[in-house]
């Protein structure tokens, strides 16, 4: 995904306003899409989406979701499009998959539970059920009626919630927020509410907290790269943790890094006397021998009301 436009992001901007009218059209066809019915699984299915594009924080939540659910005795399985990746139909990611194959995401998700790629969430869904799936947990799909949910979340980007509040291409939304919150059960609003988000939803709130590797990068010099939507949402952090860091390297979301690209990175860390730090969703993109000499921090969720949550995936799941 390239960088959004600056016009997404502000209110009264000329440019989203002159848009509107192919924002109505494209919010009519999506509308249309998702009122079909979706086959009903036998299994409970839970929806981890967004009314956005780009990273609001769904497969940070799946992977949170997937470890409660498998606390609970759950035999989880997740279902995602696999973007970026060249697999088509149903595929169940294998541990040798790359992520030109399945996408980032996927392989990320596969290392905690079974992960289905494909379009075709319905057979996705059914070809894990066969498999032995006794819960179903979405990585996106809101908008994708072709697989019936039990539980939908909505999730949020507490910095940038909702944009200029506008439908694509005017502004960031996949549809108006309100349609697309009709058919959802609670909203996750994670980092702190930088826009006052107003959602017809309970709001469950969470904030990103950095994996325990942080600690060993506190007071070391650090060069930050990282190919996700929001880059900052990795490059401030670490500060916050500790780290020095000398230079930060965004890339476009789900970007596959070109040998070019980092070999410049390396040469680059090391003419600082700086560790070559990134994400995990970036470490799955990179050749074995740079991904040895890179340090990965992922994240993790820190929820202000868990006990709110548990009541949600109790009744999913009863």
């Amino acid at each position: 995904m390239i960088r959004a436009p600056a016009f997404w992001f502000q209110k009264n901007s000329w440019l989203g306003a002159a848009l509107s009218p192919l924002s109505a059209i494209g919010a009519a066809i999506t509308a249309r899409r998702v009122a079909q019915p979706g086959w009903r699984a036998p299994v409970p299915v839970i929806c981890c989406g967004n009314v956005t594009v780009g990273g609001a924080g769904k497969t940070t939540l799946v992977l949170d979701l997937a470890r409660r659910l498998q606390k609970r005795g759950c035999s989880v399985h997740i279902l995602l499009r696999g973007y970026k990746g060249a697999s088509r139909g149903v595929h169940r990611v294998q541990p040798d998959d790359t992520a030109a194959l399945v996408g980032d995401e996927a392989l990320l998700l596969a290392a905690i539970a079974p992960t289905w790629t494909g379009a075709d969430r319905a057979a996705s869904a059914a070809a894990a059920v066969a498999a032995g799936a006794s819960v179903l947990l979405m990585d996106d799909g809101l908008q994708n009626p072709s697989l019936s949910k039990d539980l939908s979340f909505l999730v949020i980007d507490g910095a940038t919630g909702f944009g200029n509040n506008r439908v694509l291409p005017a502004g960031p939304l996949r549809e108006p927020v309100a349609t697309g919150a009709a058919r959802c059960q609670a909203a996750v609003l994670i980092g702190p509410d930088a826009t006052g988000i107003a959602v017809p939803l309970p709001i469950l709130r969470a904030d990103l907290v950095q994996g325990p590797e942080i600690a060993a990068l506190r007071g070391q010099r650090v060069l930050a790269f990282a190919g996700i939507a929001r880059p900052e949402k990795f490059f401030q952090p670490l500060e916050a943790a500790g780290a020095v860091v000398v230079e930060r390297v965004p890339f476009p979301d789900h970007h596959f890094y070109t040998r070019r690209e980092l070999d410049g990175l390396m040469d680059r860390a090391a003419a600082l006397n700086a560790l070559p730090v990134t994400t995990p969703k970036d470490a799955v993109r990179l050749p074995l021998d740079i991904r040895a000499k890179v340090r990965v921090v992922g994240v993790g969720l820190a929820w202000s009301d868990e006990a709110a949550l548990d009541v949600l995936l109790d009744g999913a799941i009863k």
